[in-house]
């Protein structure tokens, strides 16, 4: 059994065009874009376990294995046919599935006394269908939440009052505590395997290549950077007369070949499962050349990422499976940690949760997060805008006092003339800061000249292109905007600025807590010292 890795990511990768390309025609056929302007045909962004799930399905199928669902729910029983006497052992780590009991209720004279005052003067006839309808939902008849509406129903009454003549009269209901069953959500994949083994052995011919990709859940003590309660299993089995251990090392090396893995190194694992053969359980090591030199504990390439083994023939008798099984299991959020660089499972699970230890943001993205706050909502606006930025950038270091018109026209039916101006005496049009521009630079935010002392930030940082004074006159244009609504002038003004805000720059919180959480800095202090002033003429 021999793969050619680089030939099946091509075959992939093409695939993958074919399908976008006909998605793209699909949507932009119907004018989706017209009619819904948010709905983008950029390709969205996947959730990288999932991705990694869907990627592990396509591996196993380009193998030759069909996909199968095992079961969830697994009675206990099945963990002692399993394991034996270490069922137990493995029942700690295992969630047992509980429900509240139905109550028995009675509807006593007092109860029918205060089922009157709540839902009205009801007569006999009412309080004896109230009677058999909580006798049905005891028997099961009538399921939990169709109990409610049903009386509602029957008595023509609200569903509010029916729940508040519950909650007050029969407090039964409130007192319930769950009563645990037999059965146990799955902690692992093999427990699903011996059952749908044992009822397929029957009738499917062998060799049978089956692979699931699903939920399994363990009662772990806490969760931690690298483990969850809640987890994905990627398992496959072959059942045949002749399978071994070198069928385990074969499919081992044509999955993990499809992620980028190499030189594998099989090693017997110590944990001895008891429903493996003895000495077949194997731990599968694999060498990725991305992980070196990473931050994970893989910096040396190496990384075990499976484990495979032959189903034991006592194990395989409780199910009266007559074939040898070769099982093949790893962990899909260990394998998604190691192709995202990631090193706590949480964050890269459940990434809208405060477990954000590995989050790290370029300086792209914090740049992509800063933007002026306050804009104008017209075309008009927006060339008042520009005027201004290019008044300030001619006239910006004229000597005061002076004043320069900066645009002339008409706004809202009303004429307008928009000057930059600076009464006091002594300085200049624009302060020295006005042209600072607002770059990232090693997760900083700064606001800095555009001069040879800030050459390296500038070269290695990333800019936003906005500088103070287009954010300044973005805020004054929109200022302008709304006082000619109200056929009043204006003028803005802008000194020295201590925090963004004051010159009309805003950064989102995302980016903003990132950086004070890593006690970085933003710095766009600096005197701009600029007034516009707009009068209707």
């Amino acid at each position: 059994m021999k793969f050619d890795p680089e030939e099946i990511k091509e075959a992939a990768k093409r695939d993958f065009d074919a399908a976008w390309q006909e998605g793209k025609k699909y949507v932009s056929g119907r004018g989706i874009n017209e009619q819904y302007p948010r709905i983008s045909l950029r390709y969205g962004k996947p959730h990288p376990v999932f991705e990694t799930v869907q990627r592990l399905r396509e591996a196993y199928m380009r193998l030759g294995f069909e996909e199968c669902m095992n079961p969830i729910i697994v009675e206990d029983r099945d963990i002692h046919r399993q394991f034996g006497y270490e069922a137990l052992a493995v029942l700690d780590r295992c969630f047992y599935i509980g429900g509240l009991p139905r109550p028995n209720v009675g509807i006593s004279d007092e109860r029918i006394t205060e089922i009157k005052s709540i839902l009205g003067n009801l007569d006999d006839e009412s309080v004896e269908k109230i009677r058999q309808i909580l006798h049905s939902y005891k028997k099961g008849e009538i399921e939990g939440d169709d109990l409610v509406p049903e009386i509602s129903s029957e008595l023509e009454v609200s569903d509010a009052r029916v729940a508040l003549m519950i909650d007050r009269v029969f407090p039964e209901f409130k007192s319930l505590v769950p009563v645990c069953s037999q059965n146990t959500l799955r902690s692992h994949m093999t427990s699903g395997w011996f059952i749908s083994l044992g009822e397929m052995c029957d009738y499917s011919t062998v060799p049978l290549k089956l692979f699931s990709v699903d939920r399994c859940f363990r009662r772990e003590q806490a969760e931690d950077a690298t483990r969850l309660m809640a987890y994905y299993s990627a398992s496959c089995v072959i059942m045949d007369e002749n399978v071994s251990i070198e069928d385990g090392k074969a499919v081992a090396a044509g999955l993990l070949s499809q992620f980028g893995f190499s030189n594998f190194i099989f090693r017997p694992d110590d944990k001895r499962s008891k429903y493996y053969v003895p000495d077949t359980q194997t731990e599968v090591f694999a060498y990725h050349p991305e992980l070196v030199g990473s931050k994970t504990k893989y910096r040396d390439g190496w990384v075990e990422v499976a484990t495979f083994g032959i189903y034991s023939p006592l194990a395989l008798a409780q199910y009266n499976i007559p074939y040898p099984v070769m099982n093949l299991g790893m962990g899909v959020e260990r394998l998604a940690m190691i192709l995202h660089d990631s090193t706590d499972v949480r964050a890269l699970t459940y990434p809208q949760f405060q477990y954000r230890t590995d989050r790290v943001m370029s300086d792209s993205e914090i740049a992509g997060m800063i933007y002026a706050d306050e804009v104008p909502a017209t075309e008009t606006g927006n060339e008042i805008q520009k005027a201004i930025v290019v008044a300030c950038e001619k006239y910006g270091n004229t000597q005061s006092p002076c004043e320069f018109v900066a645009w002339d026209g008409q706004l809202f039916d009303r004429n307008i003339r928009v000057k930059v101006v600076e009464p006091e005496e002594n300085t200049k049009l624009c302060g020295p800061a006005a042209m600072n521009e607002i770059v990232c630079y090693r997760n900083d935010i700064l606001g800095l000249p555009r001069t040879s002392r800030w050459d390296e930030v500038f070269k290695n940082g990333v800019s936003t292109g906005i500088r103070y004074i287009d954010a300044f006159a973005a805020r004054c244009a929109k200022e302008i905007e709304e006082a000619v609504r109200n056929g009043t002038g204006s003028e803005t003004r802008v000194r020295i600025i201590k925090v963004p805000s004051e010159i009309n720059i805003r950064i989102d919180p995302i980016a903003q807590r990132y950086i004070t959480g890593l006690k970085k800095k933003i710095d766009t202090r600096g005197p701009v010292f600029t007034t516009v002033r707009m009068e209707i003429i």
